[in-house]
């Protein structure tokens, strides 16, 4: 997202221009898509693996709330608007699919408590909303791992995801709660190593 990568605390001696060359160089894209904001309450300023994931060239699908009072409503649009109107590499439109947003959780005092703090990093004090987003999942060669929040709507996003990835298995991880705790999740956690590409 702009808001990460283009970000004065992470970026400030690049533009715009010299971070879509890096990620050319070391991605091997040839298109930047970039979305304005990511998550309200990412303390990684808006990861774009929170709100928005490739399913395969062409499709797209975006973390989604209908919920007026969740501070992610205007986010979530602003990035569907972005997205419906760029186009992919190859000159497409993106097929763009939406992925329900868990209800908002709050960390709990017991919670709070059990998580060392160290000088540079954020405070976690109870009470705060954290970053829950089904769209940090892992797609591997076979299957695709998903946070769980232990919610109704875990359903939901693990039979969306299952209709994107048909040839896939879908795995929920019981109470990721631990992971996000941590200010990540399961894609956070993973980061795999794509094969390079010729350009």
């Amino acid at each position: 997202t702009e808001q990460c990568l283009l970000n004065r605390n992470r970026n400030a001696h690049l533009g715009k221009a010299e971070v879509e060359r890096q990620l050319g160089d070391y991605l091997g894209v040839d298109t930047v898509i970039w979305l304005p904001r990511g998550f309200a309450f990412d303390e990684t300023d808006g990861h774009v693996d929170d709100i928005c994931c490739f399913v395969r060239p062409g499709v797209v699908v975006l973390s989604w709330t209908d919920n007026r009072e969740d501070p992610q409503y205007d986010i979530v649009r602003e990035a569907e608007a972005v997205l419906r109107s760029a186009r992919d590499a190859r000159g497409r439109a993106l097929e763009v699919h939406r992925l329900p947003h868990p209800l908002p959780i709050e960390m709990t005092p017991e919670e709070s408590d059990g998580v060392d703090r160290l000088d540079s990093t954020w405070a976690r004090p109870a009470g705060n909303r954290i970053a829950a987003s089904y769209i940090n999942y892992y797609p591997g060669n076979s299957v695709v791992v998903v946070p769980q929040f232990g919610c109704d709507l875990d359903v939901k996003a693990k039979r969306t995801l299952a209709e994107l990835f048909p040839d896939h298995r879908i795995v929920g991880i019981e109470n990721s709660r631990e992971i996000l705790l941590g200010g990540g999740n399961v894609a956070c956690i993973t980061l795999p190593v794509y094969a390079p590409q010729r350009r």
